[in-house]
């Protein structure tokens, strides 16, 4: 375990921005976890763990350490006739985790094929497509509180107690860059559970007349989809959604609707998400962030090196070259004319440093 300093992190983060860390580490082992821990370099600096690099925007050199977390395995803990349940490290890729499950028949992930990522960053979001959220498989999540100390506590959090909602999680607010998560755990079902209500995974399988004998079929539908409408991260920098999709109340849908009666609306249920209420203290009905993107005339617009992608508006994509901050400068000009426009507030997803 070698502590590296002034590292490039461009090959490390999918919009491909060329920023600098003060430090950077590798680590392959809950022991390396452990006295990665007890170095001084870890203690007395500012901290952040990458996987993958697909949910992070850098603005600027990062004047702290940054450790990539490549804990890997996969193991069944629990096997019955109903439901098996299995532990992977954070450390894997998502989809790999999501190819062990579909390629033994297992169900209950295969909605949420091919999202970019590693497996520790599924909790902290949320993760959630076509229909179906981690939230409704996740069992707990295996964590290091992350002191300055010698002592690192192990922590277990219930699917409860990790408090997860619209792309959201106490990882991501109440305990922010408090713990470290090692591994999840998830119940999957080894009986058939098909969820492809969803608009448009529906739509592609008719479409395709695909019949649904297993879950890799959905898997592959769904891949087939993200794959029309997203862009390579190794053809063009990019981290997928950039924005959130937003939600509102009823009487905020009315005022919406006089003024733009065809703007697109779906009720939680109706293929989306099926918790209740995405933020708390808002409504659930969904208003697609891409659609209010493009009526603001940004779909496949480019300012230099940065732009929107031409096929789904909710992406940004750097062009070549570009910096942290001429992405982040876009993004602001997005929020600001879709609150010009609507009178409603885009939130990013993606972690901006």
């Amino acid at each position: 375990m070698k502590i590296l300093e002034k590292y490039d992190l461009k090959y490390l983060n999918t919009f491909a921005v060329s920023v600098r860390a003060k430090f950077f580490i590798q680590i392959e082992s809950e022991s390396e976890l452990k006295e990665l821990f007890t170095l001084p370099e870890f203690q007395q600096n500012k901290k952040i763990f990458l996987g993958s690099g697909s949910n992070v925007l850098f603005t600027k050199d990062f004047d702290g350490i940054v450790v990539l977390n490549k804990l890997k395995g996969i193991e069944i803990l629990e096997d019955n006739s109903e439901t098996v349940v299995i532990k992977c490290m954070s450390g894997e890729v998502w989809h790999d985790l999501v190819n062990f499950a579909v390629e033994r028949g297992y169900w209950g992930i295969e909605n949420l094929s091919f999202i970019p990522g590693t497996v520790g960053a599924a909790p902290m979001q949320n993760i959630g497509a076509y229909g179906a959220e981690l939230k409704n498989v996740l069992e707990s999540v295996e964590s290091f509180e992350i002191t300055t100390g010698k002592e690192n506590k192990k922590r277990i959090f219930s699917k409860e107690e990790c408090e997860l909602g619209y792309r959201d999680s106490v990882f991501k607010n109440k305990f922010k860059d408090q713990y470290f998560i090692v591994s999840i755990t998830l119940k999957l079902s080894k009986i058939e559970k098909k969820n492809i209500s969803y608009k448009i995974l529906q739509e592609y399988l008719e479409k395709n007349k695909i019949e649904v004998k297993n879950s890799k079929d959905v898997s592959e539908a769904v891949m087939a989809i993200r794959k029309s409408k997203l862009p390579d991260p190794n053809e063009i920098g990019n981290v997928g959604s950039f924005f959130k999709n937003i939600f509102v109340g009823k009487e905020k849908l009315k005022e919406l609707l006089k003024i733009y009666p065809t703007m697109p609306h779906f009720e939680e249920g109706e293929g989306t998400s099926p918790q209740p209420s995405p933020y708390k203290g808002e409504g659930a009905i969904k208003i697609p962030s891409a659609w209010l993107i493009e009526q603001c005339g940004w779909k496949g617009k480019r300012i230099g090196r940065v732009g929107v992608h031409d096929r789904q508006a909710l992406v940004i994509v750097n062009h070549g070259g570009a910096t942290g901050e001429e992405i982040k400068n876009l993004a602001e000009q997005i929020i600001t004319s879709v609150q010009d426009k609507f009178s409603l507030t885009l939130v990013p997803e993606v972690n901006i440093v």
